[in-house]
């Protein structure tokens, strides 16, 4: 029987099935353990990877992983397998986006080569339409961009088409309302929620650990622990300007070959920047990750 590791703790792995593939395949979350094979060949089951299991009681859903299928993908951060986009969540207002954070985010994906999409949640308590501009300035930088309300239901169906048919890691700083979105995109499943928290959830286990959720066919989310706070790895200052595609077309105009964008005379990007054309909150977001990776470099 084939099925989807949705979570992975003290030595068990729970394996989605969502039916479909003969009359005694049953859909559910099997409890399995991996065959010893795996670790003489130095392959670790992840979650996100698809498994070949053998049931092993049929009416307690227990199983054992035989074989791992080939991965489309793998992460690092976090550590998953055949992820196809990363959704990242800020609020627009209560708290207030971090975008120095949300830039981070959205660079740690592209050095994995994740797409992105970016959702601002709490549409609905935005009295001053910011959303509107923060949507503007990353549409601008070439993302795919959705204001939403999880408290009233406002986006999600826009947002579930983006989501539909893939796995997606979905990320966010505390606060931002990820959890009340994440049940809003899960509400038209028709699996039993309480059968997988039962038998994810008991005992020692906690949502500390990323578990993906079934939200559709063939549609899975990946929901990680909050963060506050995320470290460049892996990256030169010089490599920086890369991650901020809205400076390629203006990278031509500077003076001297090589600019780094941040102190250069005749910069090309600082005057697209002064002239509008490129977002100042991005720039100076820059500036600032800049300076981290050439003082990171002195130590």
């Amino acid at each position: 029987m084939r099925g989807k590791i949705v979570k992975g703790i003290g030595g068990f792995y729970y394996v989605h099935v969502d039916g479909g593939q003969g009359e005694s395949a049953g859909s559910g979350i099997y409890e399995c353990k991996a065959k010893g094979i795996f670790r003489k060949d130095h392959r670790r089951p992840l979650v996100g990877d698809d498994v070949e299991m053998e049931v092993l009681d049929g009416e307690k859903l227990l199983g054992s992983i035989v074989e791992l299928l080939p991965r489309q993908s793998e992460l690092v951060r976090p550590a998953v397998a055949n992820v196809s986009q990363a959704l990242v969540i800020f609020s627009i207002v209560k708290p207030s986006p971090n975008f120095n954070l949300l830039d981070r985010f959205l660079i740690m994906m592209e050095q994995q080569e994740v797409p992105c999409v970016i959702c601002f949640n709490k549409k609905d308590i935005d009295g001053e339409n910011a959303g509107e501009g923060y949507r503007r300035i990353y549409e601008g930088c070439g993302y795919r961009v959705v204001n939403v309300s999880a408290a009233e239901g406002c986006g999600i169906d826009s947002l579930r088409e983006m989501l539909a048919g893939r796995t997606t890691v979905v990320a966010g700083p505390s606060g931002v309302g990820k959890s009340s979105l994440v049940n809003c995109l899960q509400s038209a499943v028709v699996m039993q929620t309480g059968q997988i928290s039962l038998r994810i959830q008991r005992g020692k286990h906690t949502t500390r650990h990323s578990e993906l959720i079934a939200a559709g066919k063939g549609t899975y989310i990946l929901d990680t622990p909050g963060f506050s706070s995320l470290g460049l790895f892996d990256l030169e200052k010089d490599e920086l300007a890369r991650y901020y595609p809205e400076f390629a077309v203006y990278e031509r105009n500077c003076r001297f070959g090589g600019c780094a964008h941040v102190s250069e005379p005749g910069c090309g990007v600082k005057d697209a920047v002064a002239e509008g054309k490129i977002s100042r909150l991005r720039y100076e977001n820059y500036c600032l990750l800049y300076r981290e990776l050439k003082d990171r470099k002195r130590y």
